[in-house]
């Protein structure tokens, strides 16, 4: 195999985020953000929004419905450009750049609404993930040169072990849109894995889970950051997953930064219980 694609023959092993050339892990901001704000004509979506990310955090972003947190998330892909403000992937500043450049860079994400090839089964849906980054390249595909089939027998090894990572190795054969809800949330999530992710964005990745898919999305997740090294950040509205799992949480509200800090610092929070319940139902329940 070629140096960009050499990996060892399994899946656990092929995550090796934030690695330099040297072999050695990078603690350095992986993901940044500074003054992001996204104006649609007279109204303001985002305003102000600050990130910094780190190999193997795990942020969580809350809010109200219309917080923003959607438009944050489409700005830090390269799906939305701000109206102001800039995104790095470690270092490289990828501001108003389109959505592959971030793939390229090592950010996958994936989206609140289901997006599948509902026809294609699952492996060729996790491998249409690892095509993204890791592909040869137009001319060495088109020609089918030695760098092309180098490229797909890796694509292929990596969806295959992310398939089992996922839990979904008997399924693997399936066609996507016969799967049950959860599975196929658990597909979204493999295809943004093969692309070999430094960062991870999941968007409301709990959204139609029952509890028993909830604990093991929780358990894959934490898989990924704990045993894996990925960075993740994540758009949730199930506040005890979010509790329980993310080291820290930022909160929007009406498109404006409202607090950060650990879990038990966010619930305690005044202006962040304003933001949920509103002044009026806070003095109520303080009666």
């Amino acid at each position: 195999m070629s140096a960009m694609i050499d990996r060892p023959p399994a899946l656990l092993l092929a995550f090796a985020p934030g690695r330099r050339g040297n072999g050695t892990i990078d603690s350095e901001t992986i993901l940044s953000a500074e003054g992001l704000t996204r104006r649609f004509g007279g109204i303001t979506a985002v305003e102000g929004y600050d990130l910094r990310l780190a190999q193997g955090d795990l942020v969580g972003l809350i809010g109200p419905n219309g917080a923003g947190k959607t438009t944050v998330f489409n700005m830090l892909s390269g799906v939305l450009r701000p109206s102001a403000g800039g995104v790095a992937v470690n270092g490289q500043d990828l501001t108003g750049r389109p959505a592959h450049r971030f793939a390229r860079a090592g950010l996958a994400r994936t989206f609140q609404n289901i997006r599948l090839f509902d026809d294609l089964n699952v492996f060729d849906n996790v491998m249409s993930g690892g095509h993204m980054r890791l592909g040869a390249g137009l001319w060495p595909t088109m020609l089918q040169l030695p760098r092309f089939w180098r490229a797909e027998a890796a694509i292929r090894e990596r969806a295959a072990g992310v398939v089992e990572l996922v839990g979904l190795g008997p399924h693997i054969g399936r066609r996507a849109g016969d799967l049950s809800y959860g599975d196929r949330r658990r597909v979204e999530i493999a295809r943004a894995l093969a692309s070999d992710p430094q960062v991870l964005l999941l968007d409301e990745p709990a959204a139609g889970l029952n509890p028993s898919e909830t604990a093991g999305l929780t358990a894959l997740i934490r898989e990924l950051v704990n045993r894996h090294g990925i960075t993740v950040l994540l758009v949730e509205h199930d506040m005890r997953l979010v509790m329980a799992l993310c080291h820290r949480i930022q909160v929007l509200n009406r498109g404006r930064f409202v607090a950060e800090g650990a879990p038990r610092e966010i619930q305690s929070d005044p202006a962040v219980i304003e933001a949920y319940l509103g002044t009026r139902r806070t003095r109520a329940g303080a009666a």
